[in-house]
């Protein structure tokens, strides 16, 4: 951040373009995959294995199911609540509240960060 006045960070976070909001969308890694990857945390993207934290839901494994950049929230399967006329709706979660366990490693992009 440049400046240090919270307005202007709030501005700065909230009206920041795509490929800036993909990096406060991070979840740390369990402690299996901190020794394989080398490293302390991760981008969380669709299809990888989190475990909830925190919350309501804590102790809840799941894939991720989607990942919305703009609210800054992801989805995971497993992890939903009840509105007043009884549909179930998936429950937003916030990234640091969860710990990645199981990553998706397809993408050629992903496998060459952690190879660095």
């Amino acid at each position: 951040m440049k400046s240090k006045q919270p307005r202007k960070q709030r501005k700065e976070r909230f009206s920041a373009p795509l490929h800036k909001l993909q990096k406060y969308v991070r979840a740390p890694l369990s402690k299996d995959l901190r020794e394989e990857m080398k490293a302390r945390s991760a981008q969380v993207r669709q299809g990888d294995t989190v475990k909830m934290m925190r919350g309501d839901h804590a102790g809840t494994e799941g894939e991720v199911q989607k990942v919305d950049l703009k609210s800054g929230t992801i989805h995971v399967a497993g992890v939903s609540v009840f509105r007043a006329d009884g549909t179930e709706v998936p429950r937003s979660v916030q990234p640091s509240n969860v710990v990645i366990t199981k990553m998706e490693m397809d993408d050629e992009e992903r496998k060459k960060i952690f190879s660095r």
